[in-house]
Parts: C-alpha cells; structure tokens; sequence
C-alpha cells in the first residue's frame, strides 16, 4: 500500500558530498515526521536527521553543521545534503516515514522503511 525508496548512496572521498532521496508513495493521506537513520558494520542504526511536515528538524550531534535534511512535502520525498563527509559517515542509511494512508479498511498511520542505500567515505 506504501513504498518507500532511496536513493543517492556511493562511493566519496573525505570532505566530498553526497545528496539522498527518499521517495514515499501509494494511497498517501499525509506523512508527518520524516527521518534518516544509519546503520555502521557492527553498530546499532542510529538517527542521524528528522523533520516534521511543518519543516522543524533534529540532528545527530555528529552530523550538525555537515548534513542539511529537508523535504518536498508535495512530492512525499525527503532529502539528506551531506557534505564535508567523514570515513566514519559509511552506513547503510534508512529513510523512515511516518504516514497514514487510506485502504479498504479504512485510515491507517503506519511506520514505514525502505531498504537503505550504502555510503562509503573512503579515499
């Protein structure tokens, strides 16, 4: 009923930049927070950005003033501008949406994922 799909993730040497989408789409009635979370080799997955519908946003200690998140509310997408990457930045980064959506059994809000996009910093 809903798909959520990035996009955007490769490979980037340190201080390079790196822009990831995140595309919601199906039977949409609205989605309110918005967020990015990473997950490193090893680690647990971590947020690393959130942004409302109304546009406030949160960040990751470790990503202030280097990730900028932002979204399209027309479009159902969400983005992630990161630059002056890091070597310690490479993840597989997962966009989560959440969103109430309409089905034959009526109005539901859901959490949803997609299913990542990797990120290597790497010279």
């Amino acid at each position: 009923q809903v798909q959520v799909v990035e996009s955007g993730g490769g490979l980037v040497q340190p201080g390079g930049s790196l822009r990831l989408s995140c595309e919601a789409s199906g039977r949409i009635v609205e989605i309110d927070e918005m967020a990015w979370y990473r997950q490193a080799p090893g680690k647990q997955r971590e947020l690393v950005a959130g942004i409302t519908s109304g546009g406030s946003t949160n960040y990751a200690d470790s990503v202030k003033g280097r990730f900028t998140i932002s979204r399209d509310n027309v479009k159902n997408t969400v983005y992630l501008q990161m630059n002056l990457l890091k070597p310690e930045d490479t993840a597989d980064y997962y966009c989560n949406a959440d969103v109430l959506f309409y089905s034959s059994t009526g109005y539901t809000r859901k959490d949803y994922w997609g299913q990542g996009t990797h990120v290597t910093v790497s010279s």
